[in-house]
């Protein structure tokens, strides 16, 4: 369970870490989610619940979308948002996706809903190097 917390902190660094990224808890403490132009891109919920820490993202790109349904214990999102390519995956399954997969995943979720300069800004990020992917803005 611990190497599922770590992977969930660092998704929740990763994705707060997006150009113009904002974590809020719309309902609870218990119900993180992270946003960028006022839309969710990533829901991480919490780690301190009766489940094994996961997230929730959105994935438009068909192949990005069933390489995700194939991690142990992914299953489209409920509230029929798995119907608009939701997916959501649990972090503490053995076999759970890689780090820079799952980051992978967040990023294609954020694209969906950025604006075109906030793209352009993690554009510039990518060219600069790896470090820079994930500097915070501020």
């Amino acid at each position: 369970m611990k190497a599922a917390v770590r992977k969930w902190e660092a998704v929740r660094e990763f994705a707060r870490g997006l150009p113009e990224a904002v974590m809020e808890f719309p309902w609870g403490p218990e119900d993180c989610v992270v946003k960028v132009n006022k839309k969710i891109f990533v829901f991480l919920g919490s780690v301190d619940g009766p489940r094994s820490p996961g997230f929730s993202v959105k994935l438009k790109d068909e192949a990005l979308h069933g390489h995700a349904m194939t991690a142990p214990g992914a299953e489209p999102t409920g509230y029929g948002l798995g119907k608009a390519g939701w997916v959501s995956v649990p972090l503490g399954e053995k076999g759970a996706p890689p780090l820079d997969v799952l980051c992978e995943w967040v990023e294609e979720s954020y694209r969906t809903v950025a604006l075109k300069r906030h793209l352009k800004e993690l554009d510039a990020r990518l060219q600069e190097g790896p470090d820079a992917r994930n500097e915070s803005t501020g």
